[in-house]
């Protein structure tokens, strides 16, 4: 009763435009492109709205209407803007360069006037703001916890350890874990060595092995501010003093993350897009692919939460609302240019198994994207056979050259696909913009990816 009374309360808000503003979570793994996306979204839009040919399937669903978009003057919000032109000028530049990544929290904000169809028409345009909040992937991978007990995830995270290929890194941790006493007390400089050793370990398995599925997520990215003492934990299983303390301080950081969700910054979120880089991935080999894997598919079950009586009652106890159902969930494998046109449903085929999306889903969907597109379609000839490839440019080079990258499996790959180096991936540099940025960006699937998330809108 009580949701069922909020959900259409939220329902005649938007209705009646008193929710004037859309807001869209951007996150993904390590290195998917957030930047790179972020700065096509605002660049195409715009373009659309200067009259250029930009964003085909958002013009579709516009059937004729013209959409005037403009960056939002800056609020008095405490989150970072997205430094919009300066991303663009990276791209325009000669030759070409990528866009600094984002390390921290920010948010674009563009205001959007969609005219009405039908009856409604001689209303006018709808104001709306679009706001798109670059939120760290570190912190997406923390929502698994809240369904984690300490001792079971501390037994777990020290088995995915041990059995990597990397013990090298892992060494120095696990040495020190295992050589605990049985019983050891809680000794706070056993905390902040165990800490550290345990931060370090995070840190070069996500740089130096390509690791994403790393937990917990804010000790790679902090908020801002000073960080809590019940912060500096670490896997510890078995009992003892100092176990029993870890747990406690694992307790409240998952507490933490639990406020986090229900906060205006993640829970009042209308859609959520999640990228990761499939391909590279692959390209890493079998350990980087299994954490790849291992992290959509945990990131995907915590996105499918729906709330429960307790939450709900437990919210209207404390006379607030629970956080709003994402309305919207893409999964997207970034640099789908990369490799040959043939080749992008099996990517796409591939996000699903891993993230097991249906097929027919109308709140969540898959998708292959290349958000700044660095090659175009070929036609090559291999053994006398001509094969779908790709012709970019290099970083470096001075002329563009054909390739074709290799083949993608379109489900989670077996034995046999390891045994040999099945697929390639270069360095490409992104293609020259038309009109320095202002023509937009070359794209490839973004123009869907932005339908689906502003479906409802359009």
């Amino acid at each position: 009763m009580i949701a069922s009374f909020l959900s259409a309360s939220r329902l005649a808000a938007d209705v009646l435009q008193l929710r004037s503003t859309i807001r869209i979570g951007i996150t993904g793994l390590a290195r998917s492109g957030k930047t790179a996306l972020l700065t096509s979204v605002a660049a195409n839009l715009l373009a659309l709205s200067a009259g250029r040919p930009a964003l085909p399937a958002v013009s579709e669903q516009l059937r004729g209407r013209k959409l005037q978009v403009s960056v939002a003057p800056a609020a008095a919000s405490a989150i970072p803007r997205f430094e919009v032109a300066s991303h663009i000028a990276a791209l325009a530049a000669d030759p070409p360069r990528w866009p600094a990544r984002t390390t921290a929290i920010s948010l674009l904000a563009l205001d959007l006037d969609v005219p009405r169809e039908g009856l409604l028409a001689p209303l006018g345009a709808q104001r709306r703001r679009l706001e798109f909040l670059d939120y760290p992937g570190e912190w997406l991978l923390d929502l698994p916890l809240l369904g984690v007990d300490f001792a079971d995830w501390s037994e777990a995270t020290l088995r995915r350890l041990e059995a990597v290929e990397c013990t090298e890194i892992a060494r120095p941790f696990l040495a020190f874990v295992r050589g605990l006493p049985a019983g050891v007390k809680a000794d706070e400089a056993l905390t902040v060595t165990g800490h550290r050793l345990y931060t370090d370990l995070l840190k070069r398995l996500r740089d130096e092995a390509g690791w994403a599925f790393l937990q917990p997520g804010r000790f790679l990215m902090p908020p801002p501010g000073a960080p809590p003492p019940w912060t500096e934990f670490f896997p510890l299983p078995g009992r003892s003093p100092l176990a029993n303390l870890m747990q406690s301080r694992f307790n409240a950081y998952v507490e933490a993350v639990r406020r986090d969700l229900m906060s205006p910054m993640f829970g009042d979120l209308d859609g959520l897009v999640v990228l990761t880089d499939l391909l590279s991935a692959l390209n890493q080999g079998q350990s980087a692919f299994a954490d790849a894997q291992a992290a959509l598919a945990a990131a995907a079950d915590a996105l499918r939460w729906d709330q429960s009586w307790t939450e709900w009652l437990a919210a209207f106890a404390r006379l607030e609302l629970p956080p709003r159902s994402i309305g919207r969930v893409a999964f997207v494998a970034t640099k789908a240019d990369h490799i040959a046109a043939r080749q992008r449903t099996n990517l796409a085929a591939l996000m699903r198994r891993v993230t097991r999306i249906p097929d027919a889903g109308t709140t969540s969907a898959v998708f292959a994207v290349a958000a700044v597109r660095c090659t175009e379609d070929v036609v090559e000839t291999l053994a006398g056979r001509p094969v779908s490839a790709v012709r970019g440019r290099i970083i470096g080079e001075a002329r563009p050259a054909r390739f074709y990258p290799g083949e993608v499996p379109d489900h989670p790959p077996d034995e046999a696909f390891w045994q040999h180096r099945f697929l390639a991936l270069p360095d490409f540099e992104p293609m020259r913009l038309p009109e320095a940025g202002r023509g937009g960006i070359p794209q490839l699937g973004l123009d869907s990816l932005i339908a689906f998330l502003l479906m409802d809108l359009l």
